[in-house]
């Protein structure tokens, strides 16, 4: 088999959640599958993450933005390869092409209301773009994954599919988020201490950071330990923003601010936090969730959306609107070790149902049954 897989971020040095998806898939099919010949498409960027092998290829496109490189670059490209079928990883894919297609729609929080009006500029662009090509792309595409149950049946639902159209296939997590003993080295270059809480963020609505800061107060108000709270992934100023509309300037010696972290200096910090909030409103898997598990850093997460389902039946969860529950939740384990000793175990075996090994056998299956279905 030829197949295409549309990876066109991984090259790019500050990565998110989609980036590491497809790198750890493309890398996890490069290690068990030495039978079928991959060409992976990306965009030039200065982080080579992933190298060629004798049947995996590696092919750069270059152009200005995104939507002409995948509306025109990308099929171009892929029509000079033939392969049997084209797999974009990215929630869109190009709406003309001949060769058959697999779409990854991580999520549809796109055609749902918006939270507020505070996204960036390259925010409102995806979400214009995204509501444009996902209506019109879905009926093209011979199967549609997704990476949770609930995801899947959200968008099967409201997007009217036959079920047989759509797949959950679950996320994994890189196989350096494990527990560490020597992290100091790491963690000084973001916070003096260790026993930090942890939450990483960024400015989409739904990552619900005024009310985690109103819940780092309350918990403020009544913890003996008053410990402070790093943030990764946003910027000072961001931040600042949220605390003067908010009348939390009080709370700002406490916050830490680094700005974006390196995927590679996260197991040392996960490790090194007392707790982490990943409080979303909304989320369709939550890889972080599972990281900081698999380093057996108790996680405080929310009862909305995949996070039931991905934290398991003994995760620690809350109403992400209530922030006093978010308080109560980080207090409680202060103040019970037994309890914090049981979250740290529990998430540790929790992370062990996940991988990017059973991710890419999954996808290997889908694609060899569509192929031998042409």
């Amino acid at each position: 088999m030829k197949i295409a897989i549309e990876a066109q971020r991984i090259f790019r040095p500050n990565k998110h959640g989609m980036d590491f998806v497809v790198l750890e898939t493309v890398r996890e099919l490069q290690r068990i599958d030495k039978e079928n010949e991959y060409f992976i498409f990306v965009s030039p960027g200065p982080d080579h993450c992933l190298r060629e092998t004798d049947n995996v290829h590696i092919i750069e496109v270059q152009c200005p933005t995104y939507p002409l490189w995948e509306q025109w670059a990308l099929p171009r490209a892929v029509n000079k390869i033939k392969p049997d079928l084209l797999h974009c990883t990215s929630n869109t894919a190009p709406l003309r092409t001949q060769v058959p297609l697999v779409l990854t729609l991580h999520d549809i929080i796109f055609l749902e209301n918006r939270q507020n009006s505070s996204k960036s500029l390259y925010q409102n662009m995806g979400w214009h773009y995204r509501r444009l090509v996902v209506p019109r792309i879905l009926p093209k595409c011979r199967k549609i994954i997704t990476v949770s149950h609930f995801e899947c049946n959200r968008i099967r639902e409201t997007l009217h599919l036959p079920e047989n159209k759509i797949m959950a296939i679950y996320n994994g997590f890189s196989n350096h988020f494990h527990p560490l003993d020597n992290i100091k080295s790491v963690t000084q270059k973001y916070i003096s201490t260790t026993g930090y809480l942890f939450f990483l963020g960024n400015t989409d609505p739904k990552k619900n950071t005024p009310r985690t800061l109103k819940a780092y107060h309350l918990y403020l108000q009544h913890s003996q330990e008053k410990r402070p709270l790093l943030i990764a992934d946003l910027k000072p100023e961001y931040v600042d923003d949220i605390l003067k509309e908010t009348g939390l300037e009080d709370i700002r010696p406490y916050l830490h601010l680094p700005g974006y972290i390196p995927n590679t200096d996260l197991p040392f910090l996960y490790n090194g936090a007392f707790a982490f909030l990943y409080t979303s409103l909304r989320e369709s898997f939550g890889i972080p969730l599972l990281e900081a598990m698999a380093c057996g850093t108790p996680v405080i997460t929310s009862n909305t959306s995949s996070m039931p389902e991905v934290g398991g039946e003994g995760a620690i969860l809350t109403d992400p609107t209530d922030e006093q529950s978010i308080a109560n939740q980080l207090l409680l384990l202060e103040r019970d070790k037994e309890f914090y000793q049981k979250q740290s175990a529990y998430g540790l075996a929790r992370s062990k149902h996940f991988s990017w090994e059973h991710t890419a056998h999954e996808l290997l299956k889908l694609y060899q049954s569509i192929i031998k279905s042409k």
